[in-house]
């Protein structure tokens, strides 16, 4: 049995972690604001954390429901971005500044938050797994604009390396994937074949994802996978 924590989870990536990383006889702890799916018919049992990770509050409640249990896989997935991210329309000059502070709270500070509250759970496990999902765009000359988003993107991978030397004598793995564009648009029960056919090389299937955090999930107590960088094939910054 393997047990789960996955932060961001109802929708986009963290629906398709949801959908992809549990099998029969697994545990998975969902938080996020909106409901997840719960009832998916693999054999592992789902429950879900309502909590906002912009609240300081969400860390004491996570760790609240999960009472003390052991938590194998803990997964921060929780992502958001300015409104005009991605585009044209960007201007960091025209940015509110609460929209600045609450981009980094949920990409950063409630990571660092919940981590930090789970450690007893983590340290517990036989042979944890620490698993942050950061950005292309908290990568050294990354050429995007989006202040915020990757300030918070490129300190999650600082607080990753970090977390991994002070975790390295409980056995428990840390890795931090920096994904570029990725096909949320196509659901991960569709498989690669629609993201392909929608959009090329130029945005990474979900079933991608899961593959690779498959793969981590299930090496051996020896593998410590540091970082991935991992950008769509027809990204100019590939």
């Amino acid at each position: 049995m393997t047990r789960f924590v996955i932060l961001g989870a109802s929708r986009g990536l963290g629906a398709a972690f949801n959908a992809g990383l549990p099998a029969a006889g697994d545990v998975a702890w969902l938080v996020s604001r909106t409901r997840p799916e719960l009832d998916l018919p693999d054999g592992a049992r789902r429950l879900w954390v309502q909590a906002d990770l912009a609240l300081p509050g969400a860390a004491d409640a996570l760790a609240e429901a999960l009472y003390g249990q052991p938590v194998d896989v803990l997964l921060y997935n929780a992502g958001i971005w300015e409104t005009d991210a991605f585009g044209a329309e960007y201007d960091f000059a025209r940015v509110p500044p609460d929209e600045n502070e609450r981009v980094i709270v949920v990409n950063l500070t409630a990571a660092i938050r919940c981590i930090q509250k789970l450690l007893p759970n983590l340290r517990q496990s036989a042979h944890g797994k620490l698993i942050l999902i950061g950005s292309t765009s908290g990568l050294e000359n990354a050429r995007a604009p989006e202040v915020a988003y990757g300030a918070s993107k490129f300190g999650l991978r600082g607080a990753a390396h970090a977390l991994r030397e002070h975790l390295r004598r409980d056995g428990v793995a840390v890795t931090v994937i920096n994904p570029g564009s990725l096909a949320t648009d196509v659901p991960f029960s569709a498989g690669a074949a629609p993201a392909l056919k929608k959009h090329g090389r130029s945005a990474i299937p979900l079933t991608d994802l899961v593959a690779l955090v498959k793969c981590l999930i299930h090496l051996s107590p020896a593998s410590c996978v540091k970082e991935i960088d991992w950008p769509a094939m027809d990204d100019p910054a590939a």
